[in-house]
């Protein structure tokens, strides 16, 4: 599963790897109302994090790393959003593997300049579906989680959701 943490909008996407096809199954925007106080905010995003954790039952958790840009207050904000997505994660004992934006862009586009409509655009044909995903939240999600089934090799499938053998095994390529 990939996450693009937000205060605002938390993108999820969650993939399936299977020899050398990777597939959709789940992919979205976790909108959070600006006006809530900020405790309020950060529960939902974690209550809806793990309802797609329980859902879905990853094997792992790949999440965007924070951008420290110039707008230090905003890097602030998505480091709470990405702290309750932890904790959601650690509860359930599932591992965390962080990714910088560069790292995701190289891996889905082959350069880590692309802007948003090229990552929006490959990760519509990595994952052979019949359009680019509308939101960049949830593209930015699932290209986090194309990077790190590409970079994990030995974790054939990232989500044990759909179609897993009993127990917590991998599905040999």
């Amino acid at each position: 599963m990939g996450i693009d943490p937000g205060l605002a909008n938390t993108g999820f996407g969650v993939v399936q790897v299977a020899g050398a096809r990777t597939s959709a199954l789940d992919g979205g925007v976790i909108e959070v109302p600006p006006g809530d106080p900020l405790e309020r905010r950060l529960e939902q995003i974690h209550r809806s994090i793990s309802e797609l954790l329980e859902w879905h039952e990853p094997e792992a958790l790949a999440l965007e790393d924070l951008y420290f840009g110039k707008n230090v207050r905003s890097a602030m904000a998505v480091g709470q959003a990405r702290g309750v997505v932890m904790l959601a994660a650690a509860q359930r004992r599932i591992p965390c593997f962080d990714y910088t934006p560069q790292a995701v862009k190289m891996s889905v586009c082959g350069t880590g300049g692309a802007d948003k409509d090229q990552v929006k655009h490959m990760v519509g044909a990595l994952l052979g579906l019949p359009a680019a995903p509308p939101s960049e939240h949830a593209a930015d999600a699932l290209a986090v989680a194309i990077c790190h089934a590409a970079q994990s090799p030995q974790m054939i499938k990232i989500s044990r959701g759909a179609g897993a053998t009993a127990g917590n095994e991998a599905v040999a390529p």
